[in-house]
């Protein structure tokens, strides 16, 4: 497995160095703006008085979901939900610039939740195209399909929210807005890396045929923070 604190710790990194204009701190937790992104992060050396930081950050009887996060829970804080993925990155991935891909931008948000809200690829909220660039695929003049860039620890860009409408699957449109994505990225210097459910056999396969390998299995957990 490649030794790498920010592909560790990716939210965290991300939102201490390349996002830190998205972030709300406070001691040892970390959030993205609620309108940007879901994502909530301890340090990646948390000290004792870490659950407080992350308490004051959310507030009382918040949720919060995180990757990976440091156990035991403190009394009262009740896990609402689970769930395994994997991280994977680029081993030999040759991005290609694609002439249909158009770059997206904030006038095209309205269709973009339109997309995401009935291909479910992930969070993706009003905001989230600031994280990144965003391409996506029309026929007809709708968008059919989108790829982009969210979270960026040093040296890294996280591939996500790829998606293709239904009725546009099986032609290779989502294969190609990735590579056309690792292509922006590779060009400022970076390598590309995403998350898949583990249970996403089939996005798994796509994106190993694409280049990629697995780096590491992720469990995200959602916690409810008490009410007093």
């Amino acid at each position: 497995m490649i030794a790498d604190r920010g592909l560790d710790h990716p939210a965290w990194t991300s939102l201490q160095g390349a996002h830190a204009q998205f972030a709300l701190t406070h001691g040892d937790a970390a959030r993205y703006q609620p309108d940007v992104a879901p994502f909530v992060a301890v340090s990646d050396t948390p000290g004792s008085n870490v659950w407080a930081d992350l308490l004051e950050l959310v507030g009382a009887g918040g949720t919060a979901t995180l990757i990976d996060p440091p156990q035991p829970w403190p009394a009262g804080w009740e896990v609402v939900g689970t769930g395994h993925g994997v991280q994977m990155v680029e081993e030999s991935v040759n991005g290609i610039h694609d002439a249909e891909a158009v770059e997206l931008g904030a006038t095209d948000v309205p269709e973009m939740l339109d997309l995401v809200a009935r291909t479910k690829p992930g969070p993706f909220l009003p905001r989230t195209i600031e994280l990144g660039r965003y391409l996506g695929i029309r026929r007809d003049g709708r968008l059919v399909a989108m790829a982009g860039e969210r979270v960026q620890p040093p040296g890294w860009t996280e591939i996500s929210a790829v998606c293709t409408d239904e009725a546009y699957r099986g032609q290779g449109l989502g294969a190609r807005l990735v590579l056309a994505v690792a292509a922006g990225i590779h060009d400022r210097g970076d390598r590309a890396f995403l998350h898949a459910l583990a249970t996403n056999a089939s996005a798994i396969r796509l994106y190993e045929s694409l280049g990629f390998v697995l780096r590491r299995s992720r469990a995200f957990m959602t916690v409810q923070l008490p009410a007093d």
